[in-house]
């Protein structure tokens, strides 16, 4: 049985399902204002791989996940562009989608955004209002935390240590009751959308969009409520605190992603310039690469990116797609039962990927060895359906294409700048990514 850390409980749990054999999942999705950054694509790993292994497992999947179409970011962006909400959210979502699709991530089964469930928001805002656990105040709505006794439960500390909330800007802070309080609904300011509401036309607050969204399709007691460590609080304390005022029984678990940070452990961000774009990285160097990196990193551990890490992880999938090479008719036989059984057991233990690619490692040098093809499709059936990571058990660039890079490389060795470039521009046209490594040019298939 699939075990996972809650956030909760502080403790590794069962994952004991609502309902034998389908697991429920909501995870928090992207605000569309602008191009997702590496971290994003950490993110959509980490949840991609819980979610094929749950199947690749046997469980029946059901996996929802918003898009926030409406927010401070996205407004403050249209501002400065000169155009609308609807534009920024749209084009923003599609340059995501695109990113996700590219490090094959799969698509939610379901993908509600938050524009078209804001008359449900308003009526939970009014229940909650009219149960005492929100007031009008200010410049808004907001809900009173003191009104739950155990607000503050995904809190990493002690609440009086811990600021209020994300996204709350100072001016509606002067309708707070309490530091802890949050809002729920946000009243009109001059050229940002609105929506009707018992209080006034305005919209809604961050927290809210979520509650009503997995509690709509998901139903009450959903197994499972992911997200980026960043958001357990305050945004996942406020939702969970909203359902139990309103009576609703909410996630049964709580699950956590952790960060990104640049080489030396320094936290990526746009201020430090550090970061990098998530359409950069997949244009730049095999997504696959980047799966990997992402696998070699536990789930809730900060993971390193940096072009060294995805050199070294690129050069490891080549050897990966020569295991397939070598042995191309493996995915013919029965797989292994016993290198599934260890593999299951790594991955049963807070999905522990680590472990479980250094089971499929220690397999791959067995297959080797032995000429064992039901190994070896024990190894190619985890690493593809089980993790995502497709190898490729043919060569994918031609004999042609090769000799253009040695061109190429003896252009560049003779200082033959623009003789160099060309070659690029014909094996760009030809549908190949071109990447300079310290060993020579090195060319995959554009996606």
């Amino acid at each position: 049985m699939l075990r996972l850390y809650d956030t909760a409980t502080r403790r590794v749990e069962p994952l004991e399902l609502r309902r034998p054999g389908e697991l429920s999942l909501y995870v928090c999705g992207p605000t569309v204002y602008a191009e997702p950054h590496v971290g994003h694509g950490r993110f959509g790993l980490a949840w991609d791989v819980l979610r094929r292994y749950a199947r690749w497992s046997g469980l029946a999947v059901r996996h929802v996940s918003n898009v926030t179409d409406i927010d401070d970011k996205i407004i403050a962006r249209a501002n400065d562009e000169g155009t609308v909400v609807a534009e920024v959210a749209a084009r923003s979502e599609e340059v995501w989608w695109k990113a996700m699709d590219r490090l094959g991530v799969e698509r939610p089964d379901e993908i509600p955004h938050a524009t078209a469930y804001v008359e449900r928001m308003v009526e939970l805002i009014a229940g909650l209002v009219a149960g005492g656990h929100a007031y009008a105040g200010g410049d808004g709505v907001y809900f009173a935390a003191d009104s739950i006794p155990d607000y503050g439960l995904l809190a990493p500390g002690p609440l009086d240590q811990l600021q209020a909330g994300a996204r709350v800007e100072v001016a509606e802070e002067a309708g707070k009751r309490s530091p802890l309080d949050f809002a729920l609904w946000k009243l009109a300011k001059p050229g940002e959308p609105t929506w009707e509401s018992p209080w006034g036309p305005g919209r809604p607050g961050w927290h809210t969009e979520c509650v009503v969204m997995s509690l709509d399709l998901l139903g009450d007691g959903f197994d499972l409520h992911g997200g980026g460590i960043d958001l357990t609080f305050p945004h996942h304390e406020n939702e969970r605190a909203q359902a139990e005022a309103a009576g609703r029984a909410f996630a049964r678990r709580w699950v956590h992603s952790g960060l990104v940070v640049a080489e030396g452990g320094e936290k990526m961000s746009k201020s430090l310039g550090n970061t990098m774009s998530l359409p950069e990285l997949v244009d730049r160097y095999d997504p696959r690469a980047f799966r990997l990196l992402a696998l070699q990193a536990h789930y809730r551990r900060s993971m390193t990116v940096s072009p060294a890490t995805l050199e070294a992880a690129g050069r490891a999938v080549e050897g990966l797609d020569a295991f397939a090479r070598e042995l191309p008719d493996a995915r013919d036989e029965a797989p292994d039962a016993g290198v599934r059984q260890r593999f299951a057991e790594r991955m049963d233990d807070d999905l522990d990927t680590p472990g479980a690619v250094a089971v499929l490692y220690g397999a791959m040098r067995d297959a080797r060895a032995s000429g064992d093809r039901a190994v070896a499709s024990a190894v190619v059936d985890a690493w593809e359906r089980a993790l995502g990571l497709v190898l490729r058990s043919h060569e994918e660039v031609s004999p042609e294409a090769w000799a253009k890079a040695a061109l190429r490389d003896r252009a560049r060795a003779a200082s033959d700048w623009p003789g160099a470039d060309a070659i690029r521009d014909e094996l760009v046209a030809d549908g190949y990514v071109v990447e300079d490594t310290p060993a020579g040019t090195r060319l995959r298939p554009s996606r």
